[in-house]
């Protein structure tokens, strides 16, 4: 196949709001893919080539200076040789073999193939095609039940993989791929609930309700004296995490599946800040950081698989197992406990609290009401800097925000002016995408190549998880999964919350 006929899917499914659309659009692509494309195009569609990090990032990408093909003629296979060979130069010249290779690929591609494998490298393919729609995807394609597909891609870890065996595998192939001690599984994920008691009400029976960690989520396999520990997109950090590697090593099993979370603790044994965490995962020595697991849920069990076995089975062996390592929680379906142990949680230092049905069972990258985690949600009137323009369906129209605190002291700049402490386009709705986009041209100051910069007289609520350390910004910090609330039209700019405010959220 040719990557023309990628490129123009990805056009397609990026240009409609419509879940059926994207779907549709999705499965007659991936019915056309011979076999040995399979894998590669569910890379490209993902931003995540099966070949993992290449050794390519955005300065590599802006010096490259080619005329592209007039016409197509790149294919789907050429394509992935050609990562197949950047991620495997290393040494001696290894980065004149790179450029030389870069510069190939890209004089083969048209203008609008580059645009689109440049950001496949980078990982910055904004479609609206994430795993969820191309699951659908696959399902439709190939006439799998869904049950099969999803559970295939679970076990196996890698929707590439689960989508060549659904399209051109063995009869009986896609339901008879399982749990491997050694492979990591895709996780399971919470919902999310505004409140303790909104959580235990949905659960609606006798609960597990457990600290929620502002740690990294991990997944250790053993077997034997060997352990592997992954990260949450299924990342081997095994030989960067020695002591949680020990840990392991000493628990009373010979086979297991552990899934948990990991933060380093400060000398009062308080929660470091999240980036000391995620700093220590790219650390190749311990230091004064050492990371410390609490182990929330086991799959798997000398030989006997729990997948399937309910939460009040798996924690009876995670019990037996883990002891000391064992995230703090309580079984309960009493609101006033469990809204106490989120209290205790948030004294810790900790994020809040799941709650988590005793009866559910192990299901990767659903996002349904078995989970449900309660987190304080912050808010703050923040002004906005600049606007840049959207990309795909959002293309013609005012997206991303630049926002800004008040810095009414002068501590980081002239008394009055702000200081940008993040960007986020979550939260828009198409109504207020309309909005800004007639709204700020009408107070531009100047135009970059990206983005509309604008007269900071806008304010806008915006909700956060809190803030991390930032160098990018002057002010010190960065905001945690912005979105946007609503615009504060009632509210002057000199109102608006300050960077002093924002900073003192850091631990």
């Amino acid at each position: 196949m040719l990557l023309y006929e990628l490129v123009t899917t990805t056009d397609v499914v990026a240009s409609t709001a419509s879940r059926l659309a994207k779907v549709d659009a999705l499965a007659t692509l991936l019915r056309l893919l011979e076999p040995e494309e399979i894998a590669p195009a569910i890379g490209f569609l993902l931003a995540k080539p099966r070949q993992g990090r290449i050794g390519v990032g955005w300065r590599g990408l802006a010096a490259l200076e080619v005329s592209h093909a007039a016409e197509p003629g790149l294919t789907v296979r050429e394509v992935d040789a050609a990562l197949e060979r950047l991620a495997a130069a290393s040494g001696a010249g290894s980065v004149g073999a790179r450029r030389t290779e870069l510069d190939a690929l890209a004089a083969r591609a048209t203008e609008e193939e580059w645009g689109f494998l440049t950001r496949v490298i980078l990982g910055e393919l904004r479609t609206g095609a994430l795993e969820g729609v191309l699951l659908d995807a696959v399902t439709r394609a190939s006439g799998q039940p869904a049950a099969v597909v999803r559970r295939a891609a679970m076990l196996s870890g890698d929707l590439g993989e689960t989508a060549r065996i659904a399209l051109a595998g063995e009869s009986g192939e896609l339901a008879a791929v399982g749990l491997v001690v050694g492979r990591p599984v895709l996780p399971m994920l919470a919902s999310t609930a505004g409140s303790v008691a909104e959580a235990i009400t949905t659960i609606a029976c006798e609960a597990s309700v457990e600290y929620k960690l502002d740690g990294a989520r991990i997944q250790v396999h053993r077997a034997g004296d060997r352990v592997q520990v992954f990260t949450r997109n299924l990342a081997d950090i095994t030989h960067r995490v020695p002591e949680l590697v020990e840990i392991v090593r000493a628990l009373p099993v010979d086979a297991v599946i552990l899934d948990g979370e990991t933060l380093s603790l400060d000398a009062d044994g308080a929660p470091r800040p999240f980036q000391d965490t995620m700093s220590r995962f790219g650390s190749e020595s311990v230091g004064d950081t050492a990371l410390r697991p609490w182990f929330f849920d086991v799959l798997h069990v000398d030989g006997r698989d729990l997948i399937d076995q309910g939460l009040a089975e798996r924690q009876a062996e995670l019990e037996r197992i883990a002891g000391e390592w064992r995230m703090p929680g309580v079984i309960t379906a009493d609101i006033e406990v469990a809204a106490q142990l989120s209290r205790d949680a948030l004294a810790a230092g900790h994020e809040g609290v799941v709650v988590k049905a005793l009866d559910s069972e192990y299901a990767a990258g659903r996002r349904g009401k078995n989970w449900i985690k309660v987190k304080p949600v912050l808010t703050y009137d923040l002004v906005v800097l600049a606007v840049e323009w959207g990309s795909g369906r959002r293309t013609g129209q005012l997206s991303n925000l630049h926002l800004g605190a008040l810095d009414r002291d002068g501590e980081f700049g002239p008394p009055g002016e702000f200081v940008m402490v993040g960007k986020t386009f979550k939260g828009l709705t198409d109504e207020l995408l309309r909005w800004q986009t007639a709204h700020f041209p009408s107070i531009e100051t100047h135009r970059s190549e990206y983005a509309v910069h604008v007269r900071p007289v806008t304010v806008v609520e915006i909700a956060i998880d809190g803030v991390q350390r930032s160098t990018r910004y002057p002010g010190g910090v960065a905001l945690r999964f912005a979105r946007v609330k609503g615009y504060r039209p009632d509210k002057r700019a000199d109102e608006a919350d300050t960077i002093q405010t924002l900073r003192e959220l850091l631990r």
